[in-house]
């Protein structure tokens, strides 16, 4: 009774609304599924919502996740009669369903400001870069989270990474090389300082070959998508390529940034990237003591330019010039051999020792030559090995662009054989003489259309310049070569330099340059390209001169010495005053030296000359030089300027004091 009284006080709906659903066994989840396909209700009755729709009530499935999943195999296969559909069909539901999670992640996250998110990314990259500094092997993997930032969406960010995963390798990178480890190294058992070393240098490598490649696709980005976040981007990736270049040029992927900066130098388009890598490479061929980069670099550029067909930059080539090849070099090279036969001693040199001297002196070298392995070290032979294919390397392409001729690298060109001309192998001179000679004659011919069509004189190749330009690349030549070449007579392109003295002393521009202030005429073009050779014409005229008559051992003939006096006072006549001074100057110079062959130009009495002087003669030793005699000196002391007239005087003291002695 008492149980039945207290019936007042049961529960019974809410015990049974807590109470848990109702567990099937598989086999009649199975049959009510079955029953659902057949009836369209799985054997329950549909349900009514909140919002006034019925739905029918589908079972899911029962039991671990693991049967589920394969019982819903089993319902696809069935469904669909194709395995292989099945998977795709659900693989697709897989990826809509991850990226609709996270595109509710991403809407659930709060939106930063990009400010704040700049603000937030410099202070992580400054605790990062400190960290790995302060510790590099033990917080190398650090720099995974500096290099997902270089992909930033936000370009500020992406150029702030980049620049500091830079500044971080600068500092970290080892001084040596690091390979990669053998098999038989990776069996080996090794010491837990040996072992945490090893993890740090393969985690640096690894790490840092993404980010050189990721350096070059931001480069080559930049020049295929032309938009102002890319050029920013790939100016902040040229800028840490050169540094690691100039800071770390020993490491790994020394090529790779190589390849960046060679790329950057084959577009004829000067801007402040192209400036940056052409300094970064001639701080490299300056500062190169073993060669080997010089040699990689060089090797590179030459397969651009012939890839271009040496249409690029002039500057390009005149880095060629900042090699260590001028003051090291001891050999003598052409396009295909190198010289070297003084550096082994001959037998009759070689210093008398004892077998048992000659034994120590070879355990010695053994010894050394472990020390030397021990401390990689770099030897004179190895350096000479590959100074002497760099230096191959440069005659090819100077060679080659003398046979095409492009336009613009001319005057580079030959700048750069009149500096490696104490390098050129004695059997090459004469086809380089020969080249040479064309190239002035072609300039004669460009020079002659030029005055019969003034129209047509707009180009900005200068014709006169780069006749002079192969003067003095012929003398140089000559002097390179020594007591060799006492035997060659240089007749071609000394009648070329006597007979431009004239038209030279009418030029307007013969003291003005590139790099001269002042307007430039616009009918005249010819001095706005820069040029390797930034003289002027008249101080390559002094060169030239100074070259054929005071560094030349042999004896000078008199005649044509006697003829290039006598137009250099004409000539001085017409130019302006500096110019008149540099052409008294050489006068002084060669009365000096040769007074006693040059004192009957200024004497009638001692004048032995016959017939008369042809002064439009175009070879000095033709124009009859001693039948004239020097009258110039008495307008020349008239002349408006103060230094030129006690110049003058001055010149005439010389000859006549010297005659009288």
């Amino acid at each position: 009774m008492d149980r039945f009284a207290s019936a007042a006080n049961w529960k019974l709906e809410q015990q049974y609304e807590t109470r848990g659903p109702r567990v099937l066994s598989k086999k009649q989840a199975a049959k009510e599924r079955k029953a659902g396909k057949a009836g369209g209700a799985g054997g329950r009755l549909p349900i009514k919502r909140q919002d006034g729709t019925v739905v029918a009530v589908v079972l899911s499935p029962v039991g671990s996740d693991e049967e589920s999943e394969e019982e819903g195999e089993d319902e696809e296969g069935e469904g669909d009669g194709d395995g292989e559909e099945g998977d795709k069909v659900k693989q697709v539901m897989l990826d809509l369903r991850e990226q609709r999670e996270r595109e509710e992640e991403e809407a659930r996250r709060p939106k930063v400001p990009e400010k704040k998110r700049v603000v937030d990314a410099k202070e992580e990259l400054a605790r990062i870069a400190s960290q790995v500094q302060e510790d590099p092997e033990e917080n190398i993997m650090m720099l995974k989270r500096m290099r997902e930032m270089t992909s930033d969406h936000n370009p500020t960010i992406q150029r702030l990474a980049l620049a500091a995963l830079m500044a971080v390798y600068k500092d970290i990178i080892p001084g040596y090389r690091i390979r990669p480890l053998t098999d038989e190294e990776q069996r080996i058992k090794v010491s837990k300082e040996v072992k945490k070393l090893r993890g740090f240098e393969q985690g640096l490598v690894s790490g840092y070959q993404l980010y050189v490649e990721k350096l070059g696709r931001l480069v080559k980005a930049s020049r295929t998508n032309v938009t102002p976040t890319s050029v920013a981007v790939g100016k902040v990736a040229v800028n840490c390529a050169c540094q690691l270049l100039s800071h770390v040029p020993h490491f790994n992927f020394r090529g790779e940034l190589l390849k960046i900066v060679v790329q950057v130098l084959s577009v004829k388009t000067v801007d402040e990237n192209f400036i940056k890598c052409r300094s970064a490479l001639e701080e490299i061929f300056r500062t190169d003591e073993d060669g080997v980069v010089s040699f990689d670099a060089v090797q590179l550029l030459t397969k651009m330019l012939k890839a271009k067909h040496y249409r690029v930059d002039e500057s390009v080539l005149n880095t060629f010039l900042s090699l260590r090849l001028l003051s090291e070099l001891d050999v003598k090279a052409s396009m295909e051999t190198v010289d070297n036969p003084n550096r082994k001693r001959k037998k009759k040199d070689r210093e008398f020792r004892t077998k048992k001297a000659r034994k120590l002196e070879k355990d010695k070298k053994e010894v050394e030559k472990e020390m030397k392995e021990a401390d990689a070290t770099v030897t004179y032979e190895e350096r000479e090995a590959k100074q002497s294919e760099t230096l191959k390397l440069v005659f090819v392409t100077y060679f080659k662009i003398l046979n095409e001729r492009p336009p613009g690298l001319m005057a580079a060109t030959l700048e750069g054989l009149a500096k490696f001309s104490h390098l050129i192998n004695l059997d090459f001179f004469g086809d380089l003489l020969v080249a040479l000679k064309e190239l002035i004659a072609e300039a004669e011919t460009e020079a002659d259309a030029e005055d019969e069509d003034e129209a047509t004189a707009t180009e900005t190749r200068n014709a006169t310049r780069e006749a002079l330009l192969c003067v003095i690349t012929a003398f140089a030549l000559l002097q390179g070569q020594g007591e060799k070449m006492l035997n060659v007579d240089l007749n071609y392109f000394t009648s070329h330099l006597y007979k431009t003295l004239m038209p030279l002393a009418l030029d307007a521009d013969i003291e003005f340059s590139h790099k001269s202030l002042r307007l430039a005429d616009p009918d005249s073009p010819a001095l706005s390209a820069p040029r390797v050779n930034v003289a002027t014409q008249i101080e390559m005229v002094i060169r030239a001169l100074d070259a054929l008559f005071f560094k030349q051992n042999g004896a000078t003939n008199v005649s044509r010495m006697a003829a290039f006096t006598k137009r250099l006072l004409l000539t001085a006549l017409h130019m302006p005053e500096k110019s008149t001074m540099a052409s008294i100057g050489v006068i002084n110079k060669m009365g000096k030296r040769y007074h006693r062959q040059l004192s009957g130009l200024f004497s009638t009495e001692e004048s032995v000359g016959d017939g008369v002087y042809m002064m439009d003669a175009d070879e000095p030793e033709r124009s009859n030089p001693f039948a004239a005699t020097i009258w110039e000196t008495l307008l020349l002391e008239k002349h408006y300027s103060p230094a030129v007239q006690e110049a003058a005087k001055g010149m005439q003291k010389i000859f006549v004091q010297k005659k009288q002695r």
